[in-house]
């Protein structure tokens, strides 16, 4: 939507009313400097730089836009205006609409932001997690299980566990056809996940500044993996220091605000300790999420990822768990795992439950189209 009116639009409307406050919402943040705005002002984009004029902006542009607009209005405003550092101010926290790229922002200001505002921003951080958990957790649990009971196949199953689809490939050498039909040898079934079968899986997060919002996704997908019992969920975040994060699993946003957003990277080093902590390798699930923005060494970090595949890990890639895309990447790192088998991809939130079950039934892993 396009608001404006004054002489220097050419238009020779006049806006007024909410028109008039709605133009003048967009003109501070994406105004430019070269035309008059209402009554003879200049238009030029700038909210000034006290939180009071902010605050009364924020408020503005939540009464005149839905939140969608407002959150997209949010983060423009933080890059194009550098508001960050208002954002150490309880009374702003209070008056933003919080959604996953101002939580990314928090993080990012975790250790300037003073302890009166720390309170405020867990509770900002809180209800985005809250919210992930509600529109991911279900669809995960219930996907997950069904790749789990699948994955417990079994010989001589009860009836209600018969994988008939198997059964019947298993068994098609069988057909009778003066009868058509197949005399079943041989049933093929699958257990119950929670009595027969436990899967590891270790996500491994770059919390490079890029990767702000997959970190806030992973940390909410790691507390629902670790939440089913037939799960052994370990959760390391890295850049050019390794931490694990397992512990405090239970509370995503605890795990979120052991994060250090920024910093180096070394891959190597963060496969090497997670390579470490397996223990089942057949039955090990690895998930890297990074841009593949290798500081440490290259060749050692392919090594690591081949070594722990030919040991039966099964190995996923992610530039990105966001829904955004993949952002930049190194590309010829990507290829190199790519050639290994663990092709490199970004994964919406939305498409990570089918990817883990993937990986859990050793089924190839459904990659998008855009990669």
């Amino acid at each position: 939507m396009v608001l404006g009116g004054d002489a220097a639009d050419g238009t020779g409307c006049v806006l007024g009313g909410q028109d008039a406050a709605m133009d003048g919402a967009l003109a501070a943040l994406y105004g430019r400097g070269d035309g008059k705005g209402q009554a003879g002002r200049e238009r030029s984009a700038g909210l000034g730089a006290s939180a009071p004029s902010v605050a009364r902006w924020l408020g503005d542009i939540r009464t005149y836009f839905p939140s969608s607009v407002v959150q997209v209005m949010q983060r423009d405003a933080i890059d194009r205006l550098g508001l960050s550092a208002l954002l150490l101010e309880p009374e702003m926290l209070e008056a933003v609409e919080a959604d996953v790229h101002l939580v990314g922002t928090l993080l990012s200001l975790n250790k300037a932001m003073p302890e009166t505002t720390k309170e405020t921003a867990r509770a900002v951080v809180r209800k985005v997690v809250e919210d992930l958990e509600k529109r991911l957790a279900t669809r995960t649990r219930a996907t997950l299980t069904g790749a789990l009971d699948r994955s417990a196949r079994i010989n001589r199953p009860r009836h209600h566990d018969i994988d008939w689809n198997r059964t019947i490939s298993a068994n098609l050498k069988h057909y009778l056809p003066e009868y058509r039909t197949i005399v079943p040898e041989r049933l093929v079934g699958y257990g119950r996940a929670s009595r027969s079968v436990k899967k590891e899986v270790v996500l491994c997060i770059d919390q490079s500044g890029s990767m702000a919002a997959s970190v806030v996704y992973a940390s909410v997908f790691g507390a629902v993996l670790a939440s089913m019992r037939s799960i052994d969920t370990r959760l390391v975040v890295f850049d050019t220091a390794v931490v694990d994060l397992t512990d405090q699993l239970d509370d995503p946003v605890d795990v979120l605000f052991g994060t250090q957003l920024g910093g180096g990277t070394d891959i190597n080093r963060a496969l090497a300790y997670c390579q470490s902590q397996v223990t089942r390798p057949a039955e090990t699930v690895m998930v890297l999420i990074s841009d593949l923005y290798e500081g440490g060494i290259r060749n050692e970090m392919l090594k690591r990822v081949a070594a722990m595949k030919a040991s039966g890990v099964q190995f996923v890639t992610l530039l990105a768990l966001s829904d955004e895309g993949a952002p930049a990447y190194d590309r010829e790192h990507a290829a190199a795992l790519a050639a290994l088998g663990a092709p490199a991809f970004a994964c919406t939130p939305d498409l990570f439950p089918e990817v883990m079950a993937a990986a859990i039934e050793k089924r190839p892993i459904p990659i998008p189209d855009t990669v």
